[in-house]
C-alpha cells in the first residue's frame, strides 16, 4: 500500500480524520472542564443530600455523550444541604486551573424554585453587560448549568427528589487564580468562570496542534475532499455541518490556530476553505491576526467601531463600540441599530484569509457565530 499522505488506518479502506484524529495524532492527555467538574461534584452532593451517601467515584454524562467518572475530594454532608469537591485535571493542557479543587453545595429548595446558581468563594459574578449571562449572575456559564440542570433532575428521578435545589459552586483559591486570566478586565469580579461546551478540555500544544492541523488536511486530500473547514471549537464544527453537510474528515479543529490552516493549505491547496468560529475571535482575524488565543491577540474594539461605520454607524454608535466591554457586546450594539457588523467581520476575515493564502487556487468564506451556535454574520465565497 503506497503513502496515503493521511496517516490513515492500513489495511482497514478507511481514512481517519477529523477533530477526534486530531487529538490522538498530538499524542497529548485530554481533560475536564470546570464545567464538567462542577457538574460530577453537584452530581455527588445531591445523590448524598437525598440518599445520605456520597457516590465514589461519580459518573456524569457530557454533551456527546462520554461517561467519565471522577474521585472526590471533599464530601460534606448535613441536614439541609450537602457539598462535594472534585480536583480539576486539565490533562496536557497548560491551564491556569489545573488541580484546581470546584466544590459545588446543594441545599433543598421550596417546590417550584427550579435550579438556582450561586456564585460561591472562588466563583465570579458578572458585573458587566455583554456576556451570555446577565449582570448579577454566577458566572456559571450556559452549557454548565445546563450540565448541572440535567444531572439533578436524572438524580431527583433516581432517588425520589423533587429536583428544586440552590447550587452554589466555589473554587479554592478561585479568586486568586482568576488574576491570571482575563476576568477582571471583562467584569467577571470575584472569582473564575465555570465554563466549557462539550465538557473536556482539549490540549494544545503549539508545535503538536499544528501538526495535527497538517495531518488534517493532508487526511481530506487523500479521502478526495474538495472542500473542508477550518473550526475554532465544537459549536462552529455543528454550524459548518448543519450549514454543509461536510463529513468528519473535512473539518479542522483549528482552535485557535489560524494562520497555520492558512499557510498548510497554501501549499496544499484544496477547492474550497469555510472558516468558522467565534465572532470575537474571527474579528482577529479581520484585524489580521492569524494566532487567536486570548493571551496572544485582543479584540480590537477600534478596528470594529471602523468597520461599524463603513456599515452605516453614526459617531456614537461608533464611540460605543469602541467603549465595548467585549465583542459581544459590540455586536449586540449594531444588532440593535441595524449595522450588520457580524457580515463585516466576516467579509474582512475572508479578506484577511485570500490574502495568506496568496494566489492559492482556494475560494474562501466564513461564517461567524454567537456562543449559542446562531449565525451572526457571513461573507460570500470569493
Amino acid at each position: 500500500m503506497g503513502d496515503n499522505k493521511g496517516g490513515g488506518q492500513r489495511g482497514s479502506g478507511q481514512v481517519k480524520g477529523g477533530r477526534r484524529a486530531q487529538l490522538e495524532h498530538t499524542g497529548l492527555r485530554h481533560g475536564w472542564t470546570t464545567g464538567a467538574c462542577a457538574t460530577a461534584a453537584t452530581t455527588a452532593a445531591y445523590t448524598a443530600l437525598l440518599t445520605g451517601d456520597f457516590p465514589d467515584p461519580v459518573t456524569i454524562t457530557l454533551p456527546k455523550g462520554q461517561t467519565p467518572s471522577f474521585a472526590l475530594a471533599a464530601e460534606e454532608l448535613t441536614e439541609g444541604s450537602a457539598m462535594a469537591g472534585i480536583v480539576k485535571d486539565a490533562g496536557d493542557d497548560p491551564d491556569v486551573t489545573h488541580g484546581a479543587l470546584v466544590r459545588a453545595t446543594v441545599r433543598r429548595l421550596p417546590a417550584g424554585s427550579g435550579v438556582v446558581f450561586k456564585a460561591g468563594p472562588g466563583v465570579g459574578t458578572i458585573t458587566r453587560p455583554g456576556l451570555p449571562l446577565p449582570v448579577g449572575e454566577a458566572a456559571v456559564n450556559p452549557v454548565p448549568r445546563r450540565m448541572m440542570s440535567e444531572h439533578v433532575a436524572e438524580v431527583a428521578a433516581r432517588h425520589g427528589g423533587s429536583g428544586d435545589v440552590e447550587i452554589t459552586v466555589s473554587v479554592d483559591h478561585g479568586e486568586e487564580i482568576a488574576r491570571s486570566t482575563w476576568n477582571p478586565r471583562l467584569g467577571i469580579l470575584g472569582g473564575l468562570s465555570i465554563l466549557g461546551t462539550t465538557g473536556i478540555v482539549v490540549p494544545y500544544s503549539c508545535s503538536a496542534w499544528i501538526d495535527s492541523i497538517r495531518r488534517g488536511v493532508d487526511v481530506a486530500r487523500a479521502a478526495g475532499r474538495t472542500h473542508v473547514a477550518g473550526c475554532t471549537g465544537s459549536t462552529s464544527e455543528k454550524t459548518v455541518v448543519a450549514e454543509y453537510g461536510l463529513p468528519e474528515d473535512a473539518l479542522l479543529d483549528m482552535g485557535d490556530f489560524a494562520g497555520a490552516v492558512l499557510k498548510y493549505i497554501r501549499r496544499h491547496p484544496v477547492d474550497r476553505l469555510t472558516i468558522c468560529g467565534g465572532f470575537a475571535k474571527l474579528s482577529k482575524l479581520a484585524a489580521g491576526h492569524l494566532d487567536l488565543h486570548s493571551g496572544r491577540s485582543q479584540v480590537d474594539k477600534g478596528f470594529l467601531a471602523e468597520l461599524a461605520r463603513s456599515g452605516g454607524a453614526d459617531e456614537p454608535l461608533a464611540a460605543e463600540v469602541t467603549a465595548a466591554n467585549t465583542g459581544l457586546a459590540a455586536l449586540q450594539l449594531c444588532q440593535a441599530a441595524g449595522v450588520p457588523l457580524g457580515d463585516l467581520v466576516a467579509q474582512a476575515a475572508r479578506d484577511e484569509a485570500l490574502a495568506v493564502l496568496r494566489e492559492a487556487p482556494v475560494a474562501v468564506d466564513v461564517i461567524c457565530i454567537d456562543r449559542a451556535g446562531t449565525v451572526v454574520g457571513r461573507s460570500t465565497v470569493r
